[in-house]
């Protein structure tokens, strides 16, 4: 009785006129009475508070509920990253949908015959961003039991001792409607319960890692104003200041997870269209050659294995939005020994979830004599050769080097697979394998078709390490100049430049990335079709190539 009482006093102080606090229920789009601000309004006679509230009789669910309980089944949100399992609405969350999921009408109370005549035909909810619909998987889960041990399994929620001062759990320990919103007051737009700039209000549950030295959370950058508006629905003007929204809508998302847009990529666009970051990274991939984020829709799922298995490739496969900028990789990535790691330590260890042990892979560019197509088993260490992604290289005398590289130098895929534009290559353009003029995906131009002229250009990716001087002058091998400018003989003729697998060569056969390209390269009249090691600076061939038998061809 004592509660009730407290209650009636108290909303008969918050209903008096001129007793409302500024950004209070009257001055909001809760008021939809005749005088209300909002679109919605009462076309009848009808107090502020009634809509919810009444003095007597009220429904039980909640302190003088004057609204009856929707009867909807609802399509809670489920994700295959949430390991919340929220099922029907409950508590104030129940309350709330009565009116935002569109199915009672809003003038329909309990202690009313007939329901409160609407202007403009709104009898029910209309359409827009307060309108849920039965259909809440596009909304942020509520109704469920936010525990230590949810806290615990998911790896970046608060604990609910640790939850800001403004996020309340109701009295069940669940999390509802009410933990963001306040009904009561809309001080801070969307009648939230704190600020929600710079993500203050996601962040009092949400705690991503890497996410506080992340470019999504430091970056001021702002929209130029060229459409379309990054922000929509939102009174941020930065990257910083809108935060999670920059990606997320917590209300009617089109994406999975609360993206805003269906296209994962299209997420990522609307900032990185160069109308807010300021390299535009989306043209590159309409590049020549690029990595095809616009191929496929719904494939990529964070939580699919480490070994990518459908061939797909989205931004998030590459990059953490979450900790975008900061100095350590946060994405998955596989293993030289095949294994998936939650967090890749190697730039190629994220090449490797679809370039390594992944089905389908598209047929090799280059058909050789040893073909592989499994570019992990190309890079290991123990290799006949390689190059040095995976580990130091296996030649001790490389005299073609340009310094600052040595014997014992170690590279990444992203020195030789990189942007044409990239500020390495010499342009102005965003690092990464996002698009380029050169395919496959590469920094700088790599001929290989055969009877090509000889020139920097040419084989601008090979000089780009190795002194062209060199190499013409034969410090390396004595018949290079004679085949790369004489023969007009592409380097790949020979050599396949990721490295040669011990699964399929060996070392007598297959130094030096040895392993020659079949449509131009055939078995001599003898049948026989290989390079033979014997030593340093030696060795010979039997092969027929531009219609000349080599038989013990020495050097």
């Amino acid at each position: 009785m004592r509660r009730v009482l407290v209650m009636l006093v108290f909303f008969g102080l918050a209903c008096a006129p001129g007793q409302l606090p500024a950004q209070g229920v009257a001055s909001s789009a809760h008021n939809l009475s005749p005088t209300g601000p909002g679109r919605v309004k009462a076309a009848t006679a009808a107090g502020v508070c009634e809509f919810c509230h009444i003095a007597h009789g009220g429904d039980e669910v909640a302190p003088l509920w004057s609204r009856r309980n929707p009867t909807a089944v609802y399509q809670p949100y489920s994700s295959s990253t949430a390991v919340a399992r929220p099922g029907q609405p409950t508590g104030s969350s129940l309350l709330c949908l009565s009116c935002h999921d569109g199915t009672i009408a809003l003038g329909e109370m309990i202690n009313r015959s007939s329901a409160v005549l609407m202007s403009g035909g709104n009898s029910r909810m209309p359409p827009g961003r307060a309108l849920t619909g039965t259909d809440l998987s596009d909304d942020h889960p509520i109704s469920f039991q936010y525990s230590e041990s949810l806290a615990s399994e998911n790896g970046e929620l608060r604990s609910p001792g640790a939850l800001g001062p403004h996020v309340k759990l109701d009295s069940n320990g669940e999390l509802q409607c009410t933990s963001c919103h306040n009904a009561h007051d809309n001080s801070f737009g969307d009648f939230l319960v704190q600020s929600n700039q710079g993500s203050g209000l996601c962040l009092q549950c949400h705690v991503p890692p890497g996410w506080s030295t992340s470019a999504h959370s430091q970056s001021y950058a702002d929209w130029n104003r060229r459409p379309p508006n990054p922000w929509p629905n939102s009174d941020y003007a930065s990257v910083a200041d809108n935060g999670c929204r920059n990606c997320h809508e917590s209300h009617s998302a089109d994406g999975p997870r609360l993206l805003r847009n269906s296209g994962e990529e299209d997420t990522c666009i609307a900032c990185h269209n160069g109308n807010v970051a300021s390299e535009n990274v989306m043209a590159l991939f309409e590049s020549y050659s690029s990595h095809p984020v616009g191929r496929t829709a719904g494939v990529h799922d964070p939580a699919e294995a480490a070994v990518v298995d459908a061939p797909h490739v989205e931004c998030a496969d590459c990059h953490d939005p979450h900790s975008a900028g900061d100095s350590e990789i946060q994405v998955r990535g596989v293993s030289l020994n095949g294994l998936g790691v939650e967090r890749s330590t190697y730039g190629y260890e994220v090449c490797l979830r679809c370039h390594g042990d992944s089905p389908n892979q598209p047929a090799p560019v280059t058909p050789r004599q040893l073909q592989l197509s499994n570019i992990r088993l190309e890079i290991q260490a123990g290799n006949p050769s390689l190059h040095p992604v995976g580990g130091v290289g296996r030649n001790a005398n490389v005299p073609s080097l340009i310094e600052p590289l040595n014997e014992l130098s170690i590279i990444d895929c992203i020195d030789c697979h990189n942007s044409s534009a990239a500020a390495s290559a010499g342009g102005d353009g965003p690092e990464g394998p996002h698009g380029s003029s050169f395919a496959p995906l590469l920094v700088r131009n790599y001929s290989t078709i055969d009877n090509t002229v000889e020139s920097p250009s040419t084989y601008a990716l090979c000089y780009d390490c190795h002194s062209r001087d060199s190499i013409l002058a034969d410090e390396s091998f004595t018949g290079h100049s004679m085949h790369v400018r004489g023969e007009n003989t592409p380097c790949s003729v020979c050599h396949d430049a990721h490295g040669v697998s011990a699964t399929l060569g060996n070392e007598t056969n297959n130094s030096h990335l040895i392993n020659f390209d079949v449509s131009v390269v055939r078995p001599n009249a003898s049948g026989l079709l290989r390079f033979v090691d014997q030593g340093e600076t030696s060795g010979s061939c039997d092969l027929a190539c531009h219609g000349e038998d080599h038989n013990g061809y020495a050097y």
